[in-house]
């Protein structure tokens, strides 16, 4: 079994792997540019272009991916000459990268020809200090320059004497545009593997932490839903199939065709109408103002984890039946009926035991459905969770966000899959793995 489960997550490594390249080439090859998206529509292609750079995404593919991956710091260090310090502000969670020079932590900005020195005191202030930069290199053809952490976090290079716009996002649709030497920049950021993912291109906020609060709300709606929806499914599709061709299993299996048949939006919006609209005993989206919103309102999560139910119910619910009469019709259980075994022992020792194993399958596979598969509930009913946020980022291009969001759907698919694995061994002691 050791041998099995470090088999399965070595073979969990090269599947992320796998579709972390996937992802990142069809986010290079489809339609939309992130740039054009955050400046606005009245830049120019030159602002275009050069907000590109600022972003990164002048370099080549395998190298973002790269950093995405490992890291830009360990470069942005070597070329910046000093270490570099990243600060999170607890109360807005935007990041902040400083070089550490000298034990004091540093950055740079050009403005209006002359280089601003930003150094932060203990006490977290930043002073800004002009008039006393005197770092410049000279490199062989004269040009004096200067590699430094910009206020954008960025490792920039800057050249003196050079002047070049440095393009924001603005009100209005147009981009602010301002006046600086940088030539040359790198986003700076830890990589996947050290739990910096990146900036979200659409936000503004370091990945991981948006990412994984809207996890987080997924997980809480998709396990109320799981654990409400499959142990009913569960009980309803075995009572059906032990009373295989009588009413009550006629009516479980026309029923659970109907909510399997139905689409999620369109059970979602039956379910606002009625309770929502008609009835007004429950709330038809889902508003959290702050983390503990649905605590103190959990009826805002009735509506979502219904439509969710009536999805997984009928489809559950129909694969436990079909199993459950195929077991009840094999040698074996007809063997035990010739013996004279009890029907209660026949079917809780032999029938439930054999017959689990084809839903146990379909029902691991759900969860990582109901993890992420969920978008168009959480779209209708306003829930923010990690099916919207990988839609949102989809359509705005934003590689860093879905690559890392696909990342967690793939852990949580190969981890349900090897938990399925290691209940089969309790299901069917014949089971071993090597």
């Amino acid at each position: 079994m050791a041998r099995f489960i470090v088999r399965r997550l070595l073979g969990m490594i090269l599947t992320m792997l796998i579709v972390s390249i996937v992802i990142f080439l069809v986010s290079e090859i489809v339609p939309g540019d992130v740039a054009r998206h955050i400046l606005g529509p009245f830049a120019t292609p030159e602002q275009t272009e050069l907000f590109r750079a600022q972003l990164g995404l002048d370099e080549p593919a395998y190298w973002r991916y790269i950093q995405w991956l490992a890291g830009s710091d360990w470069r942005a260090s070597r070329l910046v000459g000093h270490p570099l310090v990243r600060i999170e502000d607890p109360v807005s969670g935007r990041v902040s990268w400083w070089a550490n020079v000298d034990g004091t932590l540093t950055r740079w900005k050009m403005q209006n020809g002359e280089m601003v020195i930003h150094r932060m005191g203990p006490d977290g202030k930043v002073t800004k200090i002009e008039g006393e930069f005197d770092s410049w290199q000279t490199d062989a053809n004269g040009q004096q320059f200067f590699w430094g952490i910009d206020t954008g976090n960025r490792a920039t290079l800057w050249k003196k004497g050079f002047v070049e716009e440095e393009v924001a996002a603005a009100s209005a649709g147009r981009a602010a545009v301002e006046q600086t030497g940088g030539v040359r920049y790198i986003p700076i950021q830890k990589g996947l593997l050290r739990g910096d993912p990146g900036v979200s291109f659409r936000t503004g906020r370091p990945v991981a932490d948006t990412l994984f609060l809207r996890l987080r709300n997924s997980l809480l709606l998709a396990g109320i839903a799981f654990v409400v929806v499959m142990p009913l499914a569960l009980f309803l599709g075995i009572i059906a199939g032990l009373n295989e061709g009588k009413a009550i299993d006629r009516i479980l299996t026309i029923g659970g065709l109907l909510t399997t048949a139905s689409p999620n939006f369109a059970t979602g919006i039956f379910l606002i109408l009625i309770f929502a609209a008609w009835l007004e005993v429950l709330p038809g989206a889902v508003v959290l103002l702050d983390d503990k919103a649905i605590f103190q309102n959990p009826a805002m999560l009735v509506l979502p984890v219904a439509t969710l139910t009536l999805i997984e119910l009928g489809y559950v619910l129909r694969i436990t039946r079909a199993s459950v009469v195929e077991v009840t019709n094999s040698p074996y259980i007809r063997t035990a009926h010739l013996k004279g075994l009890p029907q209660g022992r026949i079917v809780t020792r032999h029938v439930l035991r054999n017959s689990l194993m084809a839903p146990i399958t379909v029902i691991m596979l759900h969860v990582n459905w109901l993890i992420g598969g969920i978008v168009v509930v959480e779209v209708l009913f306003g829930y923010p969770g990690l099916g919207q946020y990988l839609l949102d980022s989809a359509l705005f291009n934003d590689v860093y966000a879905v690559e890392t969001a696909a990342m967690v759907l793939v852990v949580v698919a190969v981890m349900s899959q090897l938990i399925a694995d290691v209940i089969y061994t309790f299901l069917n002691p014949r089971i071993r793995y090597a």
